[in-house]
């Protein structure tokens, strides 16, 4: 096993686990880890998703900003809710992008499984845009994604990865459960 995706496996873990208890510590331990993550990426040629842990470094810092100035009196974010003509808005905005993406990863490079990884990258900022903005539904579309990528981080031979998706899985279900309680 590779302690680099091991180091980056646990970072993203604990990110994760902040995220759902509406901790604003979730975003620098979430930093850490896509920045660390983007190297694995790169080693195993899933350009999109080393593309995508840039994305996720700025989203992370947009969202971080956004959380310390929506936090209760008890440390904890405040949600927000979504409004369907937004969420319908931002899902299509990520089907264009993993259009977009996935021409440009399948005719421009050698990246493996170019259109389901354009396609899991885009949704995945989607989501993240969403956690950003304090929606419960984001945790309803990280855990279609993460599912997603377990298959794919499988077929890649990433099993730590792949483990570490089917965790954020159930993360993503127990923060759907803790955010929904705080709405």
């Amino acid at each position: 096993m590779n302690p680099i995706e091991i180091f980056a496996a646990v970072l993203s873990a604990l990110g994760v686990w902040l995220m759902a208890r509406r901790r604003p510590w979730a975003w620098p331990i979430g930093l850490m880890s896509v920045l660390i993550y983007a190297w694995v990426f790169i080693e195993v040629r899933l350009y999109s998703d080393a593309l995508l842990q840039g994305a996720f470094a700025a989203m992370l810092v947009y969202g971080w900003s956004r959380w310390l100035r929506n936090l209760g009196k008890d440390g904890r974010v405040r949600v927000a809710t979504l409004p369907l003509p937004h969420a319908s808005a931002h899902l299509a905005l990520g089907a264009l992008g993993a259009l977009a993406l996935g021409a440009f990863m399948a005719h421009c490079t050698r990246a493996d499984l170019p259109w389901l990884d354009a396609a899991l990258a885009a949704f995945s900022l989607v989501a993240q845009c969403w956690q950003a903005r304090r929606h419960v539904a984001s945790w309803w579309l990280w855990i279609a994604v993460d599912l997603v990528y377990v298959g794919m981080y499988l077929h890649k031979a990433l099993h730590l990865t792949a483990l570490l998706y089917a965790l954020f899985v159930a993360l993503a279900v127990n923060g759907l459960v803790q955010w929904r309680r705080a709405e």
